[in-house]
């Protein structure tokens, strides 16, 4: 069977979770990230694609320590037998709709800039946010056009690089 919709994740789709993560990414290194947000409740959402008993896609949201209210797109992540075939685009798109265009939330990514802004993403609205990651591959979506001057601290879990 196919995977073809979303739903919020459950205590009960966590193993699935990690083992998608292992899959998509080769290691453990978002498993663990995703994990400690856990632990440190900085969560705001997760969401699943599931696919059986697996999890056939995931994307997780929390919240930035500061800017107060925004939130953080990381990681998104399609099972390696899925990918190239819309499921990320699906999955990405479907939360800028609803966090930006439905709750008027702002929401930051640090990724692939070419896949990212396809799903509402900027990078130009990022060019004025200073964040421990550099802002290189920092894009923004957000319910105004402004290019905000901020910065990001984000939660504990996400280590700044050494």
């Amino acid at each position: 069977m196919d995977p073809s919709f979303t739903r919020e994740a459950r205590a009960a789709d966590h193993d699935a979770i990690d083992r998608l993560l292992v899959a998509a990414f080769g290691g453990n290194n978002e498993a663990k990230l995703v994990r400690d947000l856990r632990a440190e409740k900085a969560l705001f959402r997760e969401i699943v694609m599931p696919w059986g008993d697996e999890a056939a896609g995931y994307l997780a949201v929390s919240r930035f320590t500061a800017p107060e209210g925004w939130l953080c797109l990381a990681p998104v992540a399609v099972h390696p037998d899925w990918q190239r075939e819309g499921r990320g685009m699906f999955m990405v798109k479907g939360l800028v709709d609803e966090m930006v265009g439905g709750l008027g939330r702002t929401l930051v990514v640090l990724g692939d800039g070419k896949f990212y802004r396809r799903c509402g993403f900027l990078a130009t609205r990022a060019a004025r946010l200073t964040s421990p990651f550099g802002t290189e591959n920092t894009l923004l979506a957000a319910p105004d056009m402004t290019v905000p001057v901020a910065t990001l601290v984000y939660p504990k879990a996400f280590a700044a690089p050494q």
